[in-house]
């Protein structure tokens, strides 16, 4: 059950406008919960996932009544008594906002990736799975990846440069400390779990498709995505430090396979995270919107299907 409270602020004179729609959509329950001094009401419409991204898009429509029109929504842990409500899914304007949260670049975000990076090339250089597997429960990965996707699917060039932004920081950040690590450590250790970073095959693509699917699902049916974010933190975090700990320690040849695997990895994590968003049916609300998106949808396909061919090509014909 994906229970959502909608709280519509609008003019008093909106309400008959407003049972309407909750009716047509076949919200739970509606009603008026407060008047305001300037001739304003707060109305509340409980719905679940079926026609909630519809209902919230019709209630946008009378958004031009008064500059004070907002809607709100909360999450509803249960009501009494019980409905039935099939599946679960996040509208639009909340997977905007979890995408502008997950894709911020501040204190926060690089202190996790220095902490989990750190863990991480620790893991590595002991040959220690489980460390590994520790230091990405903290990456911080999964969100710019995620926002870049689906601000492509909605043609926000705004939110595409600022999650393309923190995930770069953050895959150079890894790669900076890796580099710091490997100058300092010097020779490379026997390590099957670092080694293992340096080379790809055709399953480290499938591994990267499956996490980029695993978070756009996880994400748009409202459900936890730590352990999601953990899968996708994998396929990005190791070859990415390894990849600066080659290079730091003069390993040039290693240092391009674990490259190669770190681009294979994000290139395939967008590529689904936008190809889901798009069979999840995530796009603008406004026709022009529409029309104005598809260019960033279509040419962010075509974009990374191009990578992933090139990739691929020189994964099969290594020329170091």
């Amino acid at each position: 059950m994906a229970l959502k409270l909608l709280q519509v602020t609008a003019p008093i004179a909106a309400q008959k406008n407003i049972q309407k729609i909750a009716e047509k959509e076949g919200v739970i329950a509606f009603h008026k919960e407060c008047e305001t001094d300037d001739d304003h009401a707060v109305f509340s419409l409980l719905t679940d996932s079926t026609h909630r991204q519809t209902l919230v898009d019709m209630l946008q429509e009378l958004s031009n009544l008064s500059p004070k029109f907002r809607i709100n929504i909360l999450p509803v842990d249960t009501t009494i008594p019980t409905t039935n409500t099939a599946g679960s899914s996040d509208t639009r304007e909340e997977l905007k906002a979890k995408m502008a949260q997950g894709a911020l670049l501040d204190f926060n975000y690089l202190l996790l990736t220095f902490l989990s990076t750190i863990v991480a090339l620790i893991g590595l250089l002991q040959d220690n799975i489980a460390v590994v597997i520790g230091a990405m429960v903290i990456a911080p990965f999964l969100g710019p990846n995620l926002a870049f996707a689906f601000a492509t699917s909605l043609g926000n060039k705004g939110l595409m440069t600022y999650a393309f932004r923190t995930g770069l920081v953050g895959v150079g950040f890894a790669s900076l400390i890796g580099v710091a690590f490997g100058y300092l450590w010097g020779a490379v250790p026997d390590s099957a779990e670092l080694m293992g970073r340096t080379s790809i095959g055709l399953d480290g693509v499938a591994l990267a498709v499956a996490s980029g699917v695993a978070g756009v699902l996880s994400l748009t049916s409202g459900l936890s995505m730590t352990l999601v974010g953990v899968m996708v933190a994998v396929a990005i975090l190791p070859p990415a430090a390894t990849f600066g700990f080659m290079l730091g320690a003069g390993q040039v040849k290693l240092a391009y396979g674990a490259l190669l695997m770190v681009s294979v990895n994000i290139v395939c994590v967008n590529l689904a995270g936008l190809l889901v968003f798009l069979a999840k049916g995530i796009s603008p609300r406004r026709w022009f919107e529409k029309r104005m998106a598809k260019p960033f949808v279509y040419g962010g396909i075509m974009v990374w299907s191009v990578l992933l061919a090139l990739l691929i090509y020189a994964i099969r014909n290594p020329f170091l």
